[in-house]
């Protein structure tokens, strides 16, 4: 195979001419993926897990690594160009509410790598399908949830529950390999009423620091040394994620991320229910 990629020795044979311009699909994937980065303030990464186990056949646990690393360039890079437009400025005053969710989303991030390290792979294949229909449903009814702002909380009461709330979304980001934005981004304007694009650069920020926990988690265990061998197609994902990060920031200024959001959720419904006829197909 070219551009020494070893794809085949995966769970099972990918088509051979995605196995021979393997690297022109790793460029291309990573930048229809990470265009959401930058839009929205989403990883891409519940877009690229389907693409790694489906269409280049890589097996569960290194795909979830390999999603990990590609979505800590994008997140790294999103919050860097959303910087040109003076995002990051706005970010100071609400510094505390990002530490509020990140003390909940690194423990959950910690303890969801231990869990995703122990499953067997269709177990685990299963648990990822299930919080891709969750995340897919959290972005169909994000109108919904918008408009159900919580006004008046008692600020004890806030700060448990943005605990409560960064646990369970570390808990999806460690275990699917993503930056967990889907849930960020609709917790900041449910419980902290943080308007949409402001709510995309902070949960940016916040994913940042946890995607890096979940890296180093899975970093001890021996799925990580395996992963080694995809190296070559990380670095095309990784700079077209790049590319992709930088064409959402630039259209962030001119496209409203309400219907855009939907189509995602729709799509993201769709990649589930193709993970999960993939896993019955091989069994």
């Amino acid at each position: 195979m070219s551009q020494g990629f070893q794809l085949a020795k995966s769970a099972s044979t990918p088509h051979p001419l995605v196995a021979r311009y393997a690297a022109l699909w790793a460029f291309v994937w990573g930048v229809c993926i990470a265009i959401p980065g930058g839009l929205i303030g989403l990883g891409g990464a519940e877009f690229r897990l389907p693409v790694l186990l489906g269409f280049f056949r890589i097996r569960v646990a290194q795909a979830v690594i390999l999603n990990l690393m590609t979505s800590l360039v994008t997140v790294t890079f999103s919050l860097i160009f959303r910087s040109q437009f003076g995002y990051l400025e706005r970010l100071v005053l609400h510094l505390p509410v990002a530490l509020n969710l990140l003390c909940g989303t690194l423990v959950g991030s910690y303890t969801g790598s231990y869990i995703a390290s122990r499953l067997r792979e269709g177990v685990l294949v299963r648990v990822i399908a299930l919080c891709l229909i969750v995340l897919s449903g959290t972005l169909i009814a994000h109108d919904f949830i918008f408009q159900v702002e919580l006004d008046n909380i008692p600020s004890a009461l806030q700060i448990i529950l943005g605990i409560i709330a960064g646990i369970v979304i570390g808990l999806f980001s460690s275990i699917l390999g993503v930056a967990g934005s889907e849930l960020l981004i609709p917790t900041l304007i449910l419980l902290f009423s943080i308007e949409i694009k402001l709510a995309g650069s902070l949960s940016l920020l916040v994913s940042f620091p946890t995607l890096l926990l979940g890296l180093l988690r899975y970093s001890r265990f021996p799925q990580f040394g395996e992963t080694k061998r995809y190296v070559p197609l990380f670095v095309y994902l990784a700079a077209g994620s790049i590319a992709g990060a930088l064409l959402g920031s630039l259209l962030l200024q001119y496209i409203s991320g309400t219907q855009l959001t939907v189509l995602l959720g729709i799509i993201l419904l769709i990649s589930a229910t193709r993970l999960l006829s993939h896993r019955s197909a091989r069994t």
